[in-house]
């Protein structure tokens, strides 16, 4: 009997050691899904706002220094907001029902006639180097766009003083020009 004892201690010892461990270890898993969340609403913030050409959101890396779960969770909830906000103003570009009423004209979103226009807006390959240069280097050409990514190049020329008249005849018939 008294060397059982001293086993019960060591075997509570050690559960007690396993417990921390694995809490520790459950604490750390959920940081960084925590930091792995805030990493994936800054990218879409970020993706949002390079498609309108606005600043990039600054951010910095106090969340992955700081030990405290309290921050962590706001920093999630702002950059979630923002990427949530980013999104929305996406989803809103300026002129959208003209930019419809050309796209209703000139063909589906992902038409690629062979004629060397591209898109729901018929943009050519000149027209995407000049507005859309990021895109074209990642996605290839305008049909393998989304309509928002499209939309908003079209923005981008409209802001530089072309206006509507890449799209003369439809543009027209839409009443723009």
């Amino acid at each position: 009997m008294r060397g059982v004892a001293p086993l019960v201690i060591v075997v509570g010892a050690m559960a007690g050691a396993l417990l921390t461990a694995s809490a520790e270890a459950a604490d750390d898993h959920r940081r960084l899904a925590v930091l792995n969340q805030i990493e994936r609403y800054q990218a879409e913030t970020w993706r949002w706002q390079r498609l309108m050409l606005k600043p990039k959101t600054p951010a910095r890396a106090s969340a992955w220094r700081s030990s405290s779960s309290v921050y962590r969770a706001w920093a999630l909830r702002v950059w979630h907001r923002r990427a949530r906000l980013a999104r929305e103003q996406a989803k809103r570009p300026p002129f959208l029902r003209a930019w419809l009423c050309i796209h209703r004209y000139e063909g589906p979103w992902h038409a690629n006639t062979g004629n060397g226009y591209y898109g729901g807006l018929q943009m050519d390959l000149a027209f995407q180097r000049r507005y859309a240069p990021g895109l074209l280097r990642r996605k290839g050409t305008a049909d393998r766009w989304t309509p928002f990514e499209q939309v908003w190049v079209a923005v981008r020329a409209h802001r530089s003083g072309r206006g509507f008249h890449p799209w003369p005849r439809t543009a027209r018939r839409c009443g723009l020009i």
